[in-house]
C-alpha cells in the first residue's frame, strides 16, 4: 500500500490538454461502438444468410 502512495501520474500541464485528450478518447468510444455495431449487423445477415443456404431455400449453382 505504501508503494501506491507514492506513485505518481503525470497529468497534461494544462487543461486545454487535457481537454483535447478527452475529446480524442471520446471520439475512439464512439467509433468502437459505430464498429462494433456494424459488426453484429453483418454477424446477422451473415447467420441469415447461413440459415437460407442450409434449408436449401437458396441455392448456388
Amino acid at each position: 500500500m505504501e508503494d501506491m502512495a507514492a506513485f505518481q501520474v503525470p497529468l497534461p500541464p494544462s487543461e486545454k490538454e487535457q481537454q483535447a485528450i478527452a475529446q480524442v478518447l471520446s471520439d475512439m468510444d464512439a467509433e468502437i461502438a459505430a464498429l462494433e455495431n456494424r459488426r453484429a449487423k453483418t454477424q446477422a445477415i451473415k447467420q441469415g444468410m447461413m440459415q437460407e443456404l442450409l434449408t436449401g431455400r437458396t441455392r448456388l449453382i
